[in-house]
Parts: structure tokens; C-alpha cells; sequence
């Protein structure tokens, strides 16, 4: 089957974003406030777009970063062999101009000619076999549970790859829509070894400059862009501000151009002022609770579902978000396709139920719960509501806070500091890459590398089998089922984008994921 017909099959209903607009309260799922409407209006090409961006990027080389904050970083410098569509997440292609399965378990990509890489080099079959070996088997990589049913990578052709599964997975060119699919010069990666973390090589729209760690990411043209007359833009630079109104304030001054991730607090701040445009739209950005279950307290289910019990999770969204989310009973929102109402009654908020199962779990005089999180204003008003709703169910709540990429290191890698982190899963094109990276037992965001339940890793298997909606739909209806009914984390509530820009930027879109990309914004002059 093509990869046309396939999609047309299986994501025609992905998001039916016109089901969040009483929750935007707006005309449009996704719309752009402030803008004048101009008609044919021609993009111009030049400028520096100045970007406040809220968190130090884990690593610029997609395979070994760890945070979901990477990614408007990684789309300046890398290409992805597939990419999506902005309003549904739709397939659609990349550097691979076409794909197919030849049979459930051979999938064919066709890559796209004479396209480079920003040091010189080639960008063919050969680098591709390179890198998707590469996310499967080097040590650092971060990206094995992407690739987990690529069996090998054959070179079929000087502009042809094909993937051998271990078994049907209609997922991965979605998959290859992320991290995996972001092709690095092996030259580059080859030369200069850890050091490619900070100096990547990509054939993305923009060129690495410079990346002073936890101050600016500069980015200037790759003037051999394989898109016709893009990009727009001279160059990005990206200062990292942690504090968002710190941010916004640069923006407003006129310090930058552009700010993304604005919390709902800072939205009225931004709509008086007059040069600034808002940007809002629904996204799968899901604030939540990770548990690292395979130690005490959280090794026990019991205790992992009175958390799920103990949670607010209307009063959490409207004391720290403003309202501008939606609550989470599960990690997909109400309005996918694949969302299960019934999963999405397993827990009520009920505190007596959430001390039974304490007592139960043999913590009857209450329980210390020893939290990581992040040191922003943000954060810590989040921190603040939940230690609260903790209290009432007995459980002392206590948080050990630092920076973004340090803090989910310290959780995720070798260290396994804290019992849990309060953080974020920034969704991803198709929901199985959600949970693969999440539960399955060798996943980086699987803290504690457990298997809860052989069930739960079959069940996601079965999840990348189907080629029919309905039949996707069914098997994530019982990965969520057994994901919740285990407890593994604890989702809270999900995330609307909302940046803020000057007026003189131009040509900027969200997107489902809410991870800005800027490959056709454009400064007025």
C-alpha cells in the first residue's frame, strides 16, 4: 500500500482540532491574533529572528539529547526523512520524497537526490543506513525504543533504503517524523565523536553558528537548501531564558522577536501591547507525574494509584494554567482519535480512596514522597498546588528542583535521583512512539528500566500491527486501559500553545505538537 492511502486510512481523524474551540474560547482551533490580514504579500528574504527560548537545549544532536525541549533547536539544524503536516500530524514527505510496505514487515523509502549536508557531504542511502543504525545500536543513543522493530537497514539503491522489521509496524514513518528520522553527516558524527552534541551537522534549513551553553544558539543559511526559496530568514538566534516573563519582557522591549511556551498568566500582559502578535493552539503537550517504579515508594501500584486519586486535576489546571488546558485522564486529550472514555473514568479525584489504598499499601501514618523538578516560576507554582492536594491524602511531598536538561538527566540517566519528577511529555506525531518511549522496559523516559506487565508491551506491539483506523483505535483503546490501570504516571493536564511575536515577524504557523518551527517565518522589514 502506498504511503498516501495508508495515511488517508489511518489519520484522516488524528485531531478533529474544531472540538477545542470551547476550550480556546476563540473562532479558529489554531489561530494568530493581532495580525492585519494582507493580501499576496511576499515574503522577504534577510534578517536575524531573535528567539526567547524557555530551556537549554539536553544536546543539539537528536539522537543523544533526552528532553522534549530539543526539538525547536533540532528542526533549525536537521531535516527529517519524513515530515507532518501542521494541523493534523499527517504524514507527509521529507528527505524521503516517497515511501511504502512492500509487505507488513519491509518498508521502502525513496529518498530524495542532490540534497547536502552543511559540511560538503552527501546526503544519500549510505548516510541513512549510517544514522538509523547508529539510533539502534550506539551506546548513547537515546532513540532505541523508536527503532525497536527495525531488524536491519539495507541499502537498496544509491538513493534507496529498506527497513526490515521483526514485525508489522504502520508507526514508523511517523516515527521517522522525529528524532529518528533527523539525519546527521556520518562524517561529521564520525570525526568528531561526543563533541557532535554541540557542533551538528545536519542538511536542515539553517547551519550550527555557535551554541554557548545555557546563553545562545546561533544559526545562520544553508545557502544550498534543498527547498526552493527557503528559508526566508538569514539566521536564528536563540537565547535560552528559563524565566518566562523574563522572556516576554524581551520581546516586548524589542529585544527579540519571538517567545513560545508563554504560560496563560503572561497572555493579557502580551495582548496590550500593541506590537505583539499572540499565536494559541490546541496541542498533545501533556504536564504530568513520572514515576520511577521499580524502587518504594512507587514500585507499588497501590501507591501510584492513590497519587492518580489524590490529583485535583480541574483545580490544578485553573490554579496553574489559567484554565488554558485541558485536564488529562490519560496522555491523550479528549478531541484524538484515539482517546478512550472509558480509560478516562479509572480515576476520579477521591481522596478516602487515595488513603485506603495508602493504608493498604502499608503507609497508614502517611507517606514521604522525595520529588525532582524544575527551578522555574512555573514549576514551582505547580509544585505548590500539588503539595497541597498531597497533604490531604497523607503523603508529604518534597521537590529537589534544578535546571531542565540537568534535572531530567539526573532522573532518567544513570543516577536515578528522586521518585518521581514533575515535568512534561511533549507528544509526538503518533501516540505508540508515546508509550513505547515511555514503558517499554529498555525506554530513556522508563526511569527505573522495569517491564510492569508483558501485557502492556504486547499491547503496544499490537498498537503498530493495524493498518485500519478502527483497528488502531481498539488497540490503543487497551494500552491505555492497561498504562492507567498500572499507573505510570500520573497525567495532569494538557497544554495549549501560546507564543507571542512581533509584529514584524511574519509567515509563523502552530502546530499540533506545539513545538514552533520557523522554516518559512520571515521579518518585515
Amino acid at each position: 500500500m502506498s504511503n498516501d492511502a495508508r495515511n488517508a486510512r489511518v489519520f484522516e481523524l488524528m485531531m478533529r482540532r474544531r472540538s477545542f474551540l470551547g476550550l480556546l474560547g476563540g473562532t479558529a482551533a489554531a489561530h494568530v491574533l493581532g495580525a492585519t490580514p494582507v493580501l499576496a504579500q511576499t515574503p522577504r528574504r534577510g534578517g536575524i529572528l531573535k528567539v526567547s527560548a524557555p530551556a537549554n537545549p539536553s544536546s543539539l544532536d537528536p539522537y543523544t539529547g533526552g528532553s522534549g525541549l530539543d526539538h525547536s533547536f533540532l528542526y533549525t539544524i536537521f531535516d527529517t526523512l519524513i515530515e507532518w503536516e501542521y494541523e493534523t500530524l499527517k504524514a507527509r514527505p521529507g528527505l524521503a520524497e516517497s515511501w511504502s510496505f512492500s509487505d507488513p514487515q519491509t518498508l521502502v523509502l525513496n529518498l530524495r537526490q542532490n540534497v547536502m549536508f552543511h559540511d560538503g557531504t552527501p546526503f544519500n542511502a549510505e548516510a541513512v543506513k549510517f544514522n538509523l543504525d547508529r539510533g539502534r545500536q550506539d551506546q548513547r543513543s537515546n532513540i532505541k525504543a523508536d527503532l525497536v522493530t527495525v531488524s536491519s537497514v539495507e541499502i537498496t539503491g544509491p538513493n534507496q533504503v529498506t527497513l526490515k522489521l521483526s514485525q508489522p509496524d504502520t508507526a514508523l514513518p511517523l516515527i521517522l517524523s522525529d528524532r529518528a528520522g533527523m539525519m546527521a553527516s556520518p562524517k561529521a558524527v564520525q570525526e568528531l565523536g561526543r563533541e557532535h552534541d554541540r557542533k551538528p551537522v545536519g542538511t536542515g534549513p539553517w547551519k550550527l553558528v555557535s551554541f554557548a551553553d545555557g546563553e545562545k544558539v546561533i544559526t545562520t543559511r544553508n545557502e544550498k537548501y534543498w527547498k526552493p526559496g527557503l528559508p526566508h530568514l538569514d539566521g536564528i538566534e536563540m537565547a535560552i531564558i528559563p524565566e518566562v516573563a523574563t522572556g516576554l519582557r524581551s520581546v516586548m522591549a524589542g529585544e527579540n522577536h519571538y517567545i513560545y511556551q508563554l504560560q496563560p498568566q503572561q497572555r493579557q500582559l502580551a495582548e496590550r501591547n500593541k506590537n505583539l502578535v499572540i499565536a494559541s493552539g490546541p496541542t498533545v503537550y501533556c504536564a504530568l507525574l513520572y514515576f520511577n517504579y521499580s524502587r518504594p515508594p512507587f514500585n507499588d501500584v497501590r501507591v501510584r494509584r492513590a497519587v492518580n486519586h489524590t490529583i485535583n486535576r480541574e483545580d490544578f489546571v485553573k490554579l496553574t494554567m489559567g484554565g488554558a488546558a485541558e485536564p488529562a485522564a490519560m496522555l491523550l486529550p479528549t478531541t484524538h482519535w484515539a482517546y478512550d472514555k472509558d480509560t478516562a473514568k479509572l480515576y476520579p479525584f477521591d481522596i478516602d480512596k487515595a488513603k485506603a489504598l495508602l493504608a493498604e499499601a502499608g503507609y497508614k501514618d502517611g507517606l514521604d514522597v522525595n520529588m525532582v523538578g524544575y527551578t522555574d516560576q512555573n514549576a514551582v507554582r505547580r509544585q505548590e498546588v500539588l503539595i497541597e492536594q498531597f497533604k490531604k491524602a497523607g503523603m508529604r511531598l518534597r521537590f529537589t528542583n534544578g535546571t531542565i536538561p540537568e534535572t531530567s538527566a539526573n532522573f532518567f540517566g544513570p543516577e536515578k535521583k528522586g521518585d518521581g519528577l514533575l515535568a512534561a511529555w511533549t507528544g509526538r506525531p503518533d501516540p505508540s512512539l508515546s508509550y513505547s518511549l515511555m514503558f517499554l522496559k529498555d525506554a530513556y523516559y522508563n526511569p527505573g528500566r522495569v517491564e510492569v506487565t508483558p501485557e502492556l508491551t504486547a499491547a503496544i506491539s499490537l498498537s503498530r500491527k493495524s493498518e485500519d483506523l478502527e483497528g488502531r483505535r481498539e488497540a490503543f483503546a487497551k494500552v491505555q486501559r492497561l498504562m492507567m490501570e498500572n499507573a505510570l504516571c500520573a497525567p495532569l493536564a494538557f497544554q495549549f500553545e501560546l507564543d507571542a511575536f512581533s509584529n514584524k515577524v511574519k509567515g509563523y504557523k502552530p502546530n499540533l505538537l506545539g513545538k514552533p518551527k520557523f522554516e518559512e517565518v520571515w521579518l518585515e522589514s
